[in-house]
């Protein structure tokens, strides 16, 4: 379990950890969104004092209003995604996650191929874009139990003009509120027992990432992007497949 953790980790994200909690570990897939909304939200609290304490609290406090308004939205959107999820047959949330698996794809690719540009929209057009696109990005998240930040970080770049390391921080700041909120309405639903069933296994497997970031971080700098991000990519879109074709 803990060197599974540990390839989630090197791999960096938990859209990879999603597929091995379903084929390897033979969780279904609405037990395997909750547990890994799990690990996720506690890699997000390890993972954001460290953020902040990196960044001077007047930078990332300066730019409140683009956290808020992404919050507007991605609150909302959590708690319909994990309504939607608890009201699906399994194989049709099976067919959702194989979708969202290509999509997480293919931000990873644009958002490590593409230098990012943004948007010049005035006050009245980007706080309704913000809305929407939060709302969107908690949907994502909610259902598929990870942090967003792949979805949350370019968002943020584009519609807001912020800076990259700053725009980091904020996903963390608006993924930690908006996966309390789908695990508030995650646990209205009978399958949420699967959490303290399974508690010890969900320690290991959060514990592994920890030493697989760092791994990680030592393989880019000898893998560059032109190997990593396709490798990645081709591992999400092969994930997808299988979780397309699962019963």
């Amino acid at each position: 379990m803990f060197g599974a953790g540990a390839v989630i980790g090197v791999l960096g994200g938990a859209e990879f950890r999603l597929p091995l909690l379903i084929g390897l570990f033979g969780f279904a897939a609405l037990s395997a969104v909750i547990l890994n909304k799990a690990m996720s939200l506690v890699v997000v609290l390890v993972a954001l004092p460290a953020r902040l304490a990196a960044v001077p609290a007047s930078e990332v406090a300066a730019h409140w209003p683009v956290a808020t308004n992404l919050l507007v939205g991605s609150l909302l959107g959590a708690w319909a995604g994990a309504a939607w999820a608890v009201r699906m047959r399994g194989s049709t949330l099976y067919k959702v996650l194989a979708a969202l698996m290509v999509l997480m794809a293919a931000a990873l690719l644009v958002t490590h191929t593409v230098t990012p540009g943004t948007l010049t929209l005035s006050l009245w057009a980007q706080v309704p874009c913000g809305v929407v696109a939060g709302f969107g990005i908690g949907v994502v998240a909610a259902i598929m139990g990870v942090a967003g930040g792949e979805l949350l970080i370019p968002t943020i770049v584009l519609l807001f003009a912020v800076d990259v390391k700053i725009a980091g921080i904020l996903s963390l700041l608006v993924s930690l509120p908006t996966m309390l909120v789908a695990f508030a309405r995650y646990s209205r639903d009978g399958s949420f027992a699967v959490l303290g069933t399974n508690l010890r296994f969900t320690m290991v497997m959060v514990a592994g990432p920890i030493a697989g970031a760092a791994l990680g971080g030592l393989l880019l700098g000898v893998l560059s992007d032109l190997v990593l991000i396709p490798a990645l990519v081709v591992i999400l879109l092969v994930s997808a497949v299988k979780l397309a074709r699962h019963d």
